[in-house]
């Protein structure tokens, strides 16, 4: 009797999980023979890639595929700009996905090298060969083209004048005027406040952090920037504001080695191809789009400025 009960015990329990089965393969969908969805495509997936012949027609474009990497001069702490994403190791933001898109141009892949740039260095870089290009806010101007070529401009920006979020003695560039104002070495901001403002106590710094830190401890009143650069100091401390509008007009530029006219042309080419393509405005959107409301700015027509 034993044996019959065993026996018909699993032939329950057979039964059972044979029910139970039937019951799970009725919740759930029937997906035999699906593919699983397909991830959407990012920005760098729908970049355009050069063709051989574009490549060949510019010798340094053709190195740099050989090479396998592309070397950019840029920084890895501008928020919304070219910062490094301390969680991923990606280095995000504005500038740093241009150089992401012109990598998957020329390689194929966006295989990028990050070499720090300052403003005291960004021009030697170029002219003894350290980097291929300079992606980091920087402004055209005849003087500079004079040591380095430039492509684009790529973006227009201005002088901005950011302070304290209780400060309310501050809304044009002429209330600088005696008071501390700190600013970054080496950029276009020192010589725009000096014509705006040339009384205003200015301090500079060899950083952008250098600055914030000045101004929130009561070092400086205010902090003279490019406007992208201080949305990105504002989108990460709440105590910064934004004073007034951009008080002068900053064309940026990709810096190139001076003199290698065919890899200009080669980048000018590449630019209007993500314009045309309406990545640039992606980009713009997914990046300083976050914290400047409204909709993408016209993107700059090439070579519109003296030194361009």
């Amino acid at each position: 009797m034993a044996g019959i009960f065993e026996v018909r015990r699993r032939r329950l329990a057979t039964v059972l999980a044979a029910m139970a089965a039937a019951v799970t393969a009725c919740d759930r969908p029937d997906t035999a023979g699906q593919a699983a969805p397909p991830h959407p495509l990012t920005l760098l997936d729908r970049a355009p890639v050069a063709t051989d012949a574009e490549v060949a027609a510019s010798p340094t474009a053709a190195t740099i595929r050989r090479r396998g990497q592309l070397i950019v001069g840029g920084q890895l702490d501008l928020p919304l700009l070219s910062e490094r994403n301390s969680i991923t190791g990606e280095t995000e933001g504005f500038d740093a996905t241009l150089g992401k898109l012109l990598a998957k141009y020329l390689l194929g892949e966006s295989t990028v090298k990050i070499v720090t740039a300052t403003p005291e260095t960004k021009e030697t870089l170029l002219q003894v060969g350290t980097v291929d290009a300079v992606i980091r806010i920087y402004t055209i101007t005849p003087e500079r083209a004079q040591k380095v070529a430039f492509a684009g401009p790529y973006l227009r920006s201005g002088q901005a004048i950011a302070t304290l979020d209780q400060e309310r003695s501050i809304a044009k560039p002429a209330d600088l005027n005696h008071r501390p104002v700190v600013a970054v070495a080496g950029t276009t901001s020192v010589d725009a406040l000096r014509e705006v403002a040339p009384k205003a106590k200015l301090e500079t710094f060899g950083s952008t952090n250098e600055c914030v830190q000045a101004l929130e401890s009561g070092r400086a009143v205010a902090y003279v920037h490019d406007l992208t650069a201080l949305a990105g100091a504002a989108r990460l401390n709440d105590r910064i504001q934004i004073v007034g509008e951009p008080f002068t007009s900053e064309p940026y530029g990709i810096g190139l080695p001076r003199g290698d006219a065919a890899f200009k042309e080669f980048v000018n080419g590449w630019l209007d191809k993500i314009v045309r393509s309406g990545l640039w405005a992606e980009l713009w959107q997914s990046t300083l789009g976050t914290v400047v409301t409204g909709p993408p700015p016209e993107p700059p027509q090439l070579g519109s400025v003296p030194g361009s």
